[in-house]
């Protein structure tokens, strides 16, 4: 195994926890600084995270790409896997494995912070079709974005612009916007505002999935050269090639 892919694999696992500790963490404050006002603890709980993001993105993009999401990971290696572009399967099973291992030590992490039990199970249900349509709606909103920004060039707006695309999904899904397979994973271990009970885990992480498929047939309708790109998803960042140099 090459230097990069550890170097890249370590900033998708510490950026993936500090993303965690973002929500949980947040969901945390807002909770007992507004005990009363679930509309304002929500507020305040996708303000960090949108914020959080972003500079998120800022600093370990340039090493890993800040994928942070094992659904972003999978469509990058999808579209690149013929071109020669984008992850390799084995980058893809390093990416995943890493951004699910960060989003739990990020969980725990908050919880720690916050003078809780390292992990206690989130007894928050999160189950019916709406709240399944809803992360499909949000998955497949997050990838297109992304890998749209890649195509166009525009990916030096992309700290902003994911960051605000999962602030304001917070509020038009009624999901809240998990959008994230690793980062669902990583909340069952909180029992607090930001949790999601294991059993719940499984229809969010296949409404992921199928959202991760529409994006797909999005990105063939309107930018069938995605491909081409994938390397500069979510911003362009070191390679095994560019590390070698």
């Amino acid at each position: 195994m090459s230097l990069a892919l550890p170097r890249r694999a370590s900033a998708e696992f510490a950026g993936t926890a500090l993303l965690v500790t973002a929500v949980v963490g947040s969901g945390i404050a807002a909770a007992r600084l507004s005990p009363a006002d679930p509309g304002l603890q929500l507020l305040e709980n996708s303000i960090a995270t949108a914020l959080a993001l972003g500079a998120l993105i800022l600093t370990f993009g340039p090493v890993s790409g800040a994928h942070l999401n094992p659904v972003v990971s999978a469509v990058d290696w999808w579209l690149g896997r013929r071109a020669g572009t984008g992850l390799t399967g084995r980058d893809l099973a390093v990416y995943a494995t890493a951004q699910t291992g960060g989003a739990v030590t990020g969980a725990v992490l908050a919880g720690l912070m916050f003078d809780l039990p390292a992990v206690t199970w989130s007894r928050t249900e999160r189950t019916g079709g709406h709240l399944w349509l809803a992360e499909v709606v949000a998955t497949a909103g997050l990838v297109l974005l992304v890998f749209a920004l890649a195509r166009s060039g525009r990916t030096t707006a992309a700290p902003a612009a994911v960051g605000a695309y999962i602030g304001a999904a917070y509020w038009f899904t009624s999901s809240t916007s998990f959008a994230n397979p690793a980062v669902t994973i990583g909340r069952a271990f909180s029992d607090t505002f930001a949790g999601i009970a294991p059993t719940s885990v499984p229809g969010f992480l296949v409404a992921q999935v199928v959202g991760g498929l529409v994006a797909l047939a999005a990105l063939a309708a309107w930018y069938p050269d995605a491909a081409d790109t994938v390397d500069a998803v979510v911003v362009p960042h070191l390679t095994q090639e560019t590390e070698a140099r």
